[in-house]
């Protein structure tokens, strides 16, 4: 299958975080972002944090999703490339994506060769120098024993308790007083140093696009204020604002 000519990258929609308003409001745009992605035949990558917690019992999955999943389904049918790499909040994500949807997941770091470009993709919990304690927690999670022993907590107690919980993954992104350029050294230069020459996170919640010397640097924003994606045509990345279809 030739590779789609347009590209688009979100991240951090943390549906299920916040009021019932604010979740439909969400929900109900990247449901018309999805309809882009559709018209313009365009690849779709979700870089993390779709939902603000997820976890897969047997039987059962967070049923609040169901129409934002269906979505993605819907997109697979239709022949949408979509690449899901999960975040620190839904990194618990297991076989329902991949059996029911035909979505790609990944929990790990992924190199991209799209248009002609290196991109190093990745949600960035964890990433660069530093944060050892957070580091170490990350691996203790995402092992076998923790998900085999949250399972037997019955879901109307687990996921609740781990929505309750959720916020502390919110503590380990840089200050605001960090530039967006020293984000950039530490955590895309030593990317740079290996021959990418686009680096793409989230994460951070705060929209950065830093360009220079052929290499791009992206941070990319969330939904819950700002709306914002990622755009890839011909080689050149946008980052803006989604305002409907």
């Amino acid at each position: 299958m030739p590779e789609p000519r347009c590209a688009y990258f979100i991240a951090d929609s943390h549906l299920g975080q916040g009021s019932d308003e604010s979740n439909r409001s969400r929900e109900r745009d990247l449901l018309s972002f999805f309809d882009r992605v559709r018209d313009e035949r365009a690849a779709l990558y979700v870089n993390g944090d779709l939902f603000d917690f997820w976890f897969e019992y047997g039987h059962a999955i967070p049923k609040r999703f169901v129409r934002v999943l269906q979505a993605l389904g819907d997109l697979r049918r239709q022949g949408v490339p979509i690449l899901y790499v999960g975040g620190n909040h839904d990194f618990w994500i297991g076989e329902y994506l991949a059996r029911e949807l035909d979505v790609s997941f990944t929990d790990q770091p992924q190199t991209l060769a799209l248009q002609g470009r290196k991109i190093f993709l990745a949600h960035g919990d964890g990433l660069g120098p530093g944060d050892h304690g957070y580091k170490v927690l990350k691996r203790v999670l995402r092992n076998g024993v923790a998900r085999g022993l949250f399972r037997w907590i019955h879901p109307d107690i687990g996921i609740p308790l781990a929505g309750a919980f959720s916020h502390t993954s919110r503590h380990h992104a840089p200050r605001p007083s960090v530039s967006d350029e020293d984000l950039r050294d530490r955590l895309a230069g030593p990317r740079f140093a290996e021959g990418f020459d686009a680096v793409v996170l989230g994460h951070f919640h705060r929209p950065v696009h830093l360009r220079e010397g052929g290499r791009d640097f992206v941070v990319l924003g969330d939904w819950i204020t700002r709306r914002t994606v990622l755009r890839l045509v011909d080689g050149a990345f946008e980052l803006m604002e989604f305002r409907g279809v």
